[in-house]
């Protein structure tokens, strides 16, 4: 069949096709987004499983551990993962002093592509929540961990495993309803 013989209505729909067809992923996007699903319940595979073997160097002038996996043993512990260059890392970070005040269980920290003066500077200018804190200097190790960007915050139970993972600056509100009840069920489970 030749152009010419196409009748209008067939070429017109030939031309709309792509439209329509972009106007429908179009609102199956927009259906996404608005449907008010929150963003850091990003899923993760690690949920149930030992956290990875871990044992990252300290960081240098803090006097503070370096992050090693045995550490998680008969714990619960908070590992966040941070770096100095990081703003919503910044914005969280008067939550994680807050949390720290909490002795029931340890705070580290995963110091992740980061320069280590600007990691201690970071930490001197806004206080310093971490009880240990590991250099993650090529980000193998946050690769291990299923880190998608910084920051990021990990439960770890007293078995070692990871019962929670939040994606995303931690809020006040954040931590109060996502993040302590975790904490909270992860204190309460058996070692």
């Amino acid at each position: 069949m030749s152009s010419e013989t196409e009748t209008p209505a067939r070429r017109r729909l030939i031309v709309l096709l792509p439209l329509v067809i972009f106007l429908g992923l179009a609102g199956l996007f927009l259906l996404q987004l608005l449907s008010g699903r929150d963003v850091s319940e990003v899923p993760s595979a690690l949920i149930g499983l030992p956290a990875p073997q871990t044992n990252l160097p300290a960081l240098e002038g803090t006097n503070l551990p370096g992050l090693d996996s045995k550490q998680f043993a008969g714990k619960v512990t908070l590992v966040n993962v941070f770096a100095s260059w990081c703003a919503p890392c910044r914005e969280e970070h008067p939550v994680l002093l807050a949390l720290s005040q909490d002795k029931r269980f340890v705070t580290a920290a995963l110091n992740y592509k980061d320069q280590p003066e600007n990691a201690r500077r970071f930490l001197g200018e806004l206080g310093n929540p971490f009880q240990a804190i590991g250099v993650d200097e090529a980000g193998r190790a946050a690769i291990d961990w299923g880190v998608y960007g910084v920051p990021e915050t990990f439960v770890v139970g007293k078995d070692g495993k990871i019962a929670y993972k939040h994606v995303g600056p931690l809020t006040a509100e954040s931590a109060e309803t996502l993040l302590v009840p975790q904490i909270e069920k992860a204190l309460a489970a058996p070692g």
